[in-house]
């Protein structure tokens, strides 16, 4: 199998390369523009493989992701390919709209030339996975409404706006083309290798520093919370095994308050971090509340029954497990995130590029 894999040098898409390559016989493609949020020291591990390589290219590059398509010739494209931060799309949209909406369309268009290419048993198994978010569905109303894989989309913010547009146009590319494809949509993910400027490591990092830890509102706001490995494995099963067509909600029914995650954080970091900063007694003091951001959406909740019982995937991580591997592994690997901090990791890796 030959996996293409965008936006593999992010949080989820190098979790997903991660898995494959140690759990598949597997070759992998990797093609990442290599934004800010893009980090090549996230697929260390696996970059001396022969089945990994890479390539630095932007998906709204129609000529680049047809050379790429037909010189690696994939069974599989999963596309991770995503600018994905809520404040960034208020302050700035524009990026969202061609990453999300544009860098989607491209890879369509491009995937069903190389489809239309292909024969035999390569035609009848290639498609398309398209990774998309809950946030699509909007806010919730109640405790007791989770969302479900028939619930209408209600994009509040520019990112979950562009993420449903792009939703529908692989939709409507399977119905119009036939062009094979399944689309995820997944909770709040946390684990290793996320970048700083999400809930969990900021809040790790600014309390090792000593600094605020801020929280919009009051922090009632509620997420189902994912662990990233437990994403890699459902995202896999999803792109191998689930019918043409399909789609899958992927959440770990674990629903915490923001105000709740940061608390646990904090007593973790009493627990595995105890030589705090100067003037700092307990970590939960550096907590502020700051002013919320426009559209907050106050709950997401997955209903992730369907995935369970069609395909038999399960999360391994509780809450509290993947929380604490998490709090170990940035007290550990400061030598991953601190150049981030710097801005000094965007001068480093350059990995494989080869066909």
């Amino acid at each position: 199998m030959r996996f293409l894999v965008t936006g593999g040098a992010g949080f989820i898409g190098s979790a997903v390369i991660r898995y494959l390559i140690k759990n598949f016989n597997a070759e992998v493609l990797n093609l990442d523009k290599l934004s800010y949020a893009g980090n090549l020291d996230s697929l260390v591990e696996v970059e001396s493989s022969g089945r990994y390589q890479f390539i630095q290219a932007n998906i709204c590059n129609a000529a680049a992701v047809n050379e790429i398509l037909s010189n690696f010739k994939p069974n599989v494209i999963m596309n991770l390919a995503a600018e994905s931060h809520v404040d960034r799309s208020i302050d700035g949209p524009s990026e969202f709209i061609q990453t999300n909406i544009i860098g989607t369309y491209t890879l369509l268009e491009a995937a069903r030339e190389y489809w239309a290419s292909l024969h035999g048993y390569d035609k009848n198994n290639f498609r398309i996975h398209h990774v998309s978010t809950d946030e699509v569905y909007g806010d919730l109303e109640g405790r007791n409404v989770l969302f479900m894989e028939t619930t209408a989309y209600d994009p509040s913010s520019p990112y979950s706006a562009s993420k449903a547009s792009s939703d529908h146009l692989v939709r409507a590319w399977h119905r119009t083309y036939g062009l094979p494809v399944v689309i995820s949509n997944c909770s709040n993910n946390y684990g290793p290798y996320q970048f700083p400027e999400k809930l969990i490591p900021h809040i790790i990092i600014n309390a090792l520093s000593g600094k605020p830890l801020p929280i919009y509102g009051d922090g009632s706001q509620t997420r189902d919370w994912l662990y990233v490995e437990d994403h890699a494995r459902a995202l896999v099963k999803v792109a191998l095994e689930a019918k043409d067509g399909e789609t899958y909600n992927i959440g770990s029914h674990n629903e915490e308050t923001n105000i709740n995650v940061v608390r646990k954080l904090c007593g973790l970091l009493e627990e595995l971090a105890p030589k705090k900063p100067d003037d700092v007694e307990r970590f939960e003091d550096l907590i502020v509340n700051v002013k919320d951001r426009p559209g907050h959406d106050v709950r997401y909740a997955i209903d992730a029954s369907k995935i369970n019982l069609d395909l038999g995937w399960a999360p391994k991580e509780t809450f509290e497990t993947g929380l604490r591997k998490t709090v170990e592994w940035y007290l550990s690997n400061q030598i991953w995130w601190q150049p981030i901090l710097d801005g000094g990791y965007r001068l480093g890796r350059v990995g494989k590029v080869s066909f």
